[in-house]
Parts: C-alpha cells; structure tokens; sequence
C-alpha cells in the first residue's frame, strides 16, 4: 500500500495545481492518473483564461458576465472567487515562464470572447492548454512531485455511516495498467478528485476517450451529491467528421458563421442581434442547430466558419494550430475557404458537489475542475473560464486538504440547512445493477479500525471484482453497451430535448444497466489490458448519463444549455434552484438547494439574458 498526505487523482490542469498548492503548504502529495500529465485533456484548451488585467476592466464586471452567462444559476460566492483570484493566478502562471501571446508594447495579449463585456480572455496563441499543461507540468517535476502514471482509479475508501456528511474519506483504490495490479493509496490528509469530463456519455464530443466521468460516478456511488447534472455545454464549433473542437478564438478574432444561403444568420435572423457569432454557447448552439432544421444548412448537418477575411498573416500568428485541424480531420484550408462546424458536447457545468475552498460533504474528500461543481458556471460556462477555474480551485482545494487555514465556505454541502425533497417521474427502474461487491452499501466496513485498513478492505473487494470480470469467458462486451449509451444521449439528451426522447434516453439506458450484468472481458492479458480499463469505465458512464437524463427530465424549464420543448421560458419563480441526486442505497434520490444570488457587495438579480 501506498501513503501520501494528499492523494491527487487526475492530472489536468486542476490536479497539478492543487498538488503544487499542497506542497507549497508542505504536504507530501502525490498524483495517481491514468494518463501521463502532459497527455491529460486540458492540453486540448484552445481558447484563452478569462482575468480582469486591464485598468479597464474589474473582477466585479467579470463576475456580472459570468452570473448572466449562468442564466443566474451560478453561486455568487463560487464566481466571485473565480474571477477576484483568476488576474494574479493568470499573472503567476506568466511568471512560471507561460508563452502568452503579447501585444506590441509587450503586454500579454488579451481578445474578446463571447458573452464577455470586455475582451479579457489571456490566451496563448490557439493552444492556451498546451501551454498551460506543460508550465504546470514543469513545476512538478522541480518540487519532486510523485506521480503514479498510468494507475486507474476505481473506488474512494469512505467510511459507511448512514449519513454522507458523517462520513470519511482514507484514500483510493487503483488498478496499474502497466502491470495489472490492484494497490490501495492511503491518504492521510485528503484526497482530491480532477478527472476532467465526462463527454464520453456522448457519441460526438470533443472530449478525449478517457474522459469518462470516473471522479463524479465514484464520489456520486460514495454519498457525494451529483449537482445540476443536466447543464451540459454543446460547443458551436466542432468539426463534423471527429467532433474535434475548432476554438472560440476563431469567432474572438472576428470569424463569421454563414448558412448555405450565404446569410451570416446569427444577425439575419435575431439570435443575438448585439453580439452575434460572440453571443453565449448555448445561444450560438441552438441558432447553428435551428439553421439545419429549417433547411436552411449545408448538407443538412452543419454551416460554415469563414476566417478568411482575417488574412494570412493574422491567421498564421493567432490561429495557425486551427488550420492543421481543418486540413488534417476534413480536407479544408481555412486560408482560402470556410470551415464546416456544428455543436458538439463539449463541457459539463454539473458535477460533484463542492463549496468554494472544494471540499465536498464527506471528510477529507475534495474535487476541482470540471468534475466539480461549486457552482461557478451555473446553466452556462462563459468560454474561456474554464482554465482560471482550473488553477483557482485546484490551488484552493490543495491548500485546504493540506491544512492551509482557510476562509469558512459560505456554500454548503449535502444535505443541511435549506433543501427540498422531490419525486423522479421515471418510466423504469433507475439506478445500479451493476458488478461486484456489496455496491450500495457505498462505503467501508464497520470492522476496520483505521484509515489504511479500510483502504485495504476495498482493494479485497475490488481485486475480487477484476478477477471475476477476467474470469468470465463470455457474455456482452462493454463496447456494445457503451455505444447504445452514446447514441440514445446524442439523439435524446442533445441540445433539443423533450420529454418523450429524455423517457426513452432512461429506458435504453436500463437496458444498458441491465446488459453490464453480463458483461465480460475479451482480453485476459494482466498488463496494458485496455479492455478492461473500458469496461470498468463503462459502468462510471451508466450513472453518468442516467444523472444527466434524470436532471433533464425534473428541470421543467428553459434555462441557459437546457432547452426543453415543453418549456420554453426560464422559471425564476420555481427553478432559481440546483438540481442534486444522491445515491441512496443504489437509487438515485432527487432534492434541490437554493441559488446563492448574494454576493460580497450585491445580489445578483435576474435578468432577461439576451446578446
């Protein structure tokens, strides 16, 4: 068994930072990923960091942006420390040797983004990800920090109290791809969850394979809330054949979106009369998917992104990252002609419910990025703050697991104080049928009496598990189950969505639920066995999608990403509210909290959200 004060999992953006702000408070941290630092998805960030440099501008203008851009579901506490930390978090990332792009008096280059009142998104060419994956990655490797690549982690050791907020989390459970070993981590302070995405619910994303939703379905199966699951952001600009992302950065420099009549729509037609092609996600999606369905796109599936106008020179400097996409995944030079795009999944507002220093409801368990949900972002991200969120929030959450004082939360967690029970209307049976061990129990033995004992119970469990699954010669491979999955959210759980289409999203995935009992792995090899590392993924995506799908189906209104057909207004009167799911003996259970709307100097009052 392995012991560290601070086990890290994930190592995108937000797990490096959190582990560089664990030891800076002098912790020994370490991180377990399943893939190698520089490999994680943050490296695919094309856009920018959103922070208030300019004499300009201010951290109270950015907030605003960021409450409308939320249709007024974010958290004021969660935003604001987003946006009051996001300028000297960005300004440090520049000194650790960040190559922003600059203007000519040699200050870092900041360009317009959409939904932002001033043009405050820090960017590093089309490749701010990048960038910023390896100036943190350098930083780890100068203080030493251990990481455990290639390890998938299964389960979180958390006690088994009945209540989620009595409960205590020891450390994690890991299967080493390399070897085939099962190990257990004990953590001694705390442990941090930064998986990333969860865009494999879907079938066409921009998300990598691995990103799966593991962090959120493990802490969801521990006791820890899945809060406002239903927020998913489609991005306007993906390539059709891949899903591949083509950056806001591209419309941040003045590209325009034409339909096949060669109208640049999104002012012909009023989605956003002011703002046009730099109008929120959730806005430009629905216009782009609006065009197709009234005939008026091309091939009847996506429109064109012209940049040419910018001119070479422009393109090349700012952009260039952006022509290779083009070229290489659909045969378009973006210098000489438009690009197709078309929304795509692309990020989840939703996730593990934490408070703004990232601590969850359950002892010593933490997440950051985009597997949590503070909730910054709300019903809609604003482009270009997912880094900064990233870099504040891993560095808070690394701070407070290493012991750092820090300030009370004002969010809360789990159920306390001021909370409302609700009913799921659901036409099947929800919830786990899945394998191995005693999975509703969601937590530890009572006979173990310290914290690595407990960690070494569920890695028992968990080695029985794999055995079982390597074990068994036939069955349903998780490939099979995993597509119907991907499809019946695609088709039904997409920017559109009615009632009829989120029943039937439920009912496939009961079908899926059930299959999984039946699944097998092909391969019985021990070392690099991938088939088995997506077969245990594929039981995170079922609960995944169905957390997804539920939350779609109870929110009966028309707010920020979630379009409903039905509903087609924004109900402050009932919905100003997050959606969670708890795990409660392995059914999803349903309860809502109020939106915190007051924020250090104002309350954030709603507003008609038009661009």
């Amino acid at each position: 068994m392995y012991e560290h004060d601070v086990i890290v999992v994930g190592a995108g953006g937000a797990g490096l930072r959190a582990a560089i702000a664990a030891h800076e408070e002098g912790a020994d941290v370490a991180i377990v990923s399943k893939l190698h630092p520089v490999r994680s998805h943050t490296g695919a960030a094309e856009g920018g960091i959103n922070a208030a440099l300019r004499e300009a501008d201010s951290w109270e203008d950015h907030a605003y942006d960021t409450m409308k851009g939320s249709d007024y579901l974010a958290d004021a506490p969660a935003a604001e420390t987003l946006c009051k930390d996001s300028p000297k978090e960005t300004i440090k990332l520049e000194h650790w040797g960040m190559a922003f792009s600059r203007d000519e008096d040699g200050r870092v280059s900041q360009r317009p983004f959409g939904g932002l009142s001033f043009p405050r998104t820090t960017y590093a060419g089309a490749e701010t990800g990048h960038q910023l994956l390896h100036t943190m990655y350098e930083q780890l490797v100068k203080r030493g920090i251990k990481v455990y690549d290639e390890w998938h982690v299964t389960q979180l050791a958390v006690t088994n109290e009945e209540k989620p907020e009595d409960r205590t989390c020891h450390g994690i459970v890991a299967y080493d791809v390399q070897s085939g070993k099962v190990e257990g981590f004990h953590a001694r302070n705390g442990v941090i969850i930064a998986t990333g995405g969860l865009g494999q619910a879907y079938d066409h994303t921009t998300n990598a394979v691995s990103n799966t939703g593991d962090g959120v379905a493990m802490a969801y199966r521990a006791g820890v809330p899945m809060e406002d699951m239903e927020f998913i952001q489609f991005h306007p600009t993906t390539l059709p054949s891949t899903g591949v992302l083509i950056s806001e950065g591209v419309r941040g420099e003045g590209g325009i979106l034409y339909n096949e009549e060669g109208e640049r729509f999104m002012f012909e037609y009023g989605y956003a009369n002011n703002a046009g092609e730099l109008a929120s996600r959730d806005v430009v999606s629905r216009a782009e998917l609006t065009e197709v369905n009234e005939g008026r796109g091309i091939e009847d599936e996506y429109v064109h992104l012209d940049m040419r106008h910018l001119g070479t020179e422009r393109i090349l400097d700012r952009l260039e990252n952006i022509l290779h996409l083009a070229e290489d995944f659909e045969g378009v030079d973006g210098l000489v002609e438009p690009m197709p795009v078309k929304p795509g999944q692309h990020y989840a507002m939703g996730g593990i419910e934490t408070d703004e220093n990232g601590e969850t409801c359950i002892t010593g368990l933490y997440a950051a990025g985009e597997c949590a949900c503070a909730s910054v972002h709300g019903g809609n991200r604003l482009g270009g703050n997912a880094l900064p969120e990233l870099i504040v929030f891993g560095k808070r959450a690394g701070h407070h697991a290493a012991g750092k004082e820090m300030d009370d939360a004002k969010i809360t967690t789990g159920k306390v104080g001021d909370y409302e029970e609700a009913e799921i209307e659901s036409p099947v049976p929800l919830g786990e049928s899945g394998l191995g061990g005693d999975v509703a129990a969601d937590g530890g033995a009572a006979a173990a009496t310290t914290g690595s004992e407990l960690v070494q119970q569920f890695v028992d469990e968990e080695r029985e598990t794999i055995e079982a699954l390597l074990e068994k010669d036939e069955g349903i491979q998780h490939a099979e189950i995993r597509e119907r999955v991907q499809k019946s959210m695609t088709q039904n759980v997409n920017v559109f969505r009615e009632e009829e289409g989120l029943k039937q999203a439920l009912r496939d995935i009961r079908e899926a639920r059930e299959l999984y009992l039946d699944v097998f792995v092909a391969d019985k090899s021990r070392t690099f066995n991938t088939d088995l590392l997506q077969t245990l993924e594929t039981r995170n995506i079922l609960d995944i999608a169905e957390g997804i799908t539920l939350g779609a189906l109870a929110r009966n209104e028309f707010r920020g990403a979630h379009w409903r057909k039905e509903y087609q207004e924004r109900r402050d009167e009932e919905w100003l509210k997050h959606t969670l799911l708890s795990w409660n003996d392995g059914e999803p259970e349903l309860w809502y909290k109020p939106v915190i709307l007051e924020g250090e100097n104002k309350t954030y009052e709603p507003k008609v959200r038009s661009y």
